[in-house]
C-alpha cells in the first residue's frame, strides 16, 4: 500500500502543470499596456488645441507650437533619467509619480490666461511626467521580465500609445468641438489619475520579487541592488555611448522618426486638414484610425524583429513613410475620400513600427545599459519632434500652408533609410557595457 502511494506520488506531475500556467510576466506586460494607454490621453490633445487656443487667446500657432515643442523635448530628455530612476527607486514609484505630475499639469491649464502658463503646465509639467512614461518605461519592463519574445512584447507595449490615441482622440475632439478645450484638459487629468491605483497595486518591479525567472530564462535572475547616482549613471552612459558610431546613427534616424510622426502628423495633421475645409472631428477620427493600424503595424514589426534583420526593417519603414508623406499634400480635401483612407492605413501601419527594431539594435549594441541608451535615442526622437512641432507652426504662419513641411519630412525619411543601412552589425562578442 505504501509502495503504491509512493508510486502514485512519483507519477504525479505538479511541476508541469505549474509551467503551463500563464507566466506572471504577461500580467506585468498587461498592466504596463493599460498604464501607457492611460498616459497616452495627453498625447491626443495638442493637435486639437491649436485652433481653439488661437481663437480664445489670440496666440499665434508658432507660440502654441513652441509650448508643444517644449513638451516633446522634455518627453525625450527625461526618458533616460527616468530609466535610471527606475533602477534606483523601482518602476512602480516612478510611474505613479509621473502619472500624478501629468494630471496636475493638464488640470492646471484650465486656469491659464497667458502663454507662459501654457509653457509651464503643458510644456514643463506634462513634458516631465510624460517623459517618465516614455518608451524607456516599456524597454525597462521588457528587459527585466522577458528573455524570449522581447521583440513581440516591445511591439505590443509600443502599440499601447496608439491604442490610447484611438480611445481618446474621438472623445476629446467631440468634447473640444461640442463644449470647450477646458473639459478636454480635465478629461486628460482624470485619465492619468485613474491609472495610478493599477500601477501601485499591480506593477511589480522585477520577477525576483515574486520568486520567478524572467519569461524564457533558463536560470533564476536575482534582483539587482538599487543603483545609486541615477543622474550620474545616466550621463556616464550617454558619454560612453556617444563615442560609438551606432549611437549617432540610431539617434539620427530616431530624430527623423519623431519629426515625421509626433512633431508633424500628430501635432499638425488636424489643423492642416481643417485648413482644407475638413471638420475637426473628421480629421481627429482619421488620426484615431491611424492609431488602429499603428497597433497592427507595431505588433507585426515586433514579430518581424524577432525574425529578420532590424537594420533592413528600419530602412524599409523609413523609405515607405517618406513616400507617403510626399503624396499627402495632394490628398487633403474638405471630405474624406478613398485615396486619403489609403494614406491613413498605409501611414498607420508604419507610425511607430520603427520602435521594436531600434530597441533590438540598442540591446545588441549596449547590453545591460540598453534601456538608458534607448532613453537617449528617444530623446533625439523628441528633439526632432519638438523642432518640427515648432517649425511647422511657423511655416503655417509664414506660408499659409503646411506643404513645405510635408515635403521636407519626406526627404528626411529617405535620409533615415540610408542611415539605418550603414549601422554596423555586432557579429561576435558581448555587447558594449557603456556605463563601465
Amino acid at each position: 500500500m505504501t509502495q503504491t502511494t509512493e508510486a502514485a506520488a512519483v507519477e504525479q506531475p505538479p511541476e508541469p502543470s505549474r509551467r503551463r500556467r500563464v507566466h506572471r510576466a504577461w500580467f506585468v506586460a498587461a498592466v504596463t499596456f493599460v498604464t501607457i494607454i492611460g498616459a497616452a490621453a495627453f498625447r491626443s490633445v495638442p493637435g486639437l488645441l491649436i485652433d481653439p487656443l488661437h481663437q480664445d487667446f489670440g496666440w499665434s500657432r508658432g507660440t502654441i507650437g513652441a509650448a508643444v515643442s517644449v513638451n516633446l523635448a522634455l518627453y525625450g530628455l527625461t526618458a533616460p533619467f527616468a530609466a535610471a530612476l527606475m533602477d534606483r527607486f523601482g518602476i512602480r514609484r516612478v510611474v505613479a509619480v509621473a502619472l500624478t505630475v501629468i494630471a496636475v499639469g493638464s488640470g492646471l491649464t484650465v486656469w491659464m490666461t497667458a502663454a507662459w502658463q501654457l509653457m509651464l503646465c503643458w510644456g514643463l509639467l506634462v513634458g516631465l511626467g510624460s517623459g517618465s512614461m516614455a518608451l524607456a518605461f516599456a524597454a525597462t519592463v521588457t528587459n527585466r521580465w522577458f528573455t524570449e519574445r522581447r521583440g513581440l512584447v516591445s511591439g505590443i507595449l509600443t502599440a499601447a500609445s496608439a491604442s490610447g490615441q484611438l480611445i481618446f482622440l474621438p472623445l476629446l475632439s467631440w468634447i473640444v468641438e461640442t463644449h470647450d478645450w477646458r473639459p478636454a484638459a480635465v478629461t486628460v487629468a482624470l485619465a492619468a489619475l485613474a491609472v495610478v491605483p493599477f500601477v501601485w497595486l499591480l506593477l511589480h518591479d522585477h520577477p525576483a520579487d515574486l520568486g520567478q525567472k524572467p519569461y524564457g530564462a533558463a536560470e533564476f535572475v536575482p534582483k539587482p541592488a538599487p543603483v545609486p547616482g541615477a543622474a550620474r549613471r545616466t550621463l556616464k552612459v550617454l558619454f560612453s555611448a556617444a563615442r560609438t558610431g551606432p549611437f549617432w546613427l540610431l539617434a539620427g534616424t530616431f530624430a527623423i522618426c519623431g519629426a515625421s510622426t509626433n512633431g508633424l502628423v500628430q501635432t499638425h495633421f488636424v489643423p492642416a486638414a481643417h485648413d482644407h475645409g475638413m471638420p475637426i472631428t473628421a480629421a481627429a477620427s482619421l488620426l484615431a484610425v491611424i492609431g488602429v493600424f499603428d497597433v497592427v503595424g507595431t505588433i507585426a514589426s515586433g514579430w518581424f524583429t524577432d525574425r529578420f534583420e532590424p537594420r533592413r526593417l528600419l530602412a524599409v519603414y523609413y523609405a515607405l513613410r517618406g513616400v507617403s508623406l510626399l503624396f499627402l499634400p495632394m490628398l487633403l480635401a474638405p471630405s474624406v475620400h478613398p485615396p486619403m483612407i489609403f494614406f491613413i492605413v498605409f501611414y498607420g501601419l508604419d507610425w511607430v513600427a520603427t520602435v521594436p527594431p531600434t530597441l533590438a539594435l540598442c540591446r545588441e549594441q549596449y547590453g545591460e545599459d540598453s534601456a538608458i541608451v534607448f532613453g537617449w535615442v528617444l530623446a533625439s526622437h523628441q528633439v526632432g519632434a519638438a523642432l518640427v512641432a515648432f517649425l511647422g507652426g511657423v511655416a503655417r504662419d509664414t506660408f499659409g500652408s503646411y506643404d513645405v513641411v510635408w515635403y521636407a519630412s519626406g526627404a528626411l525619411c529617405a535620409a533615415a533609410a540610408l542611415m539605418a543601412l550603414v549601422i554596423r552589425r555586432r557579429t561576435g562578442g558581448a555587447a558594449v557595457a557603456v556605463a563601465g
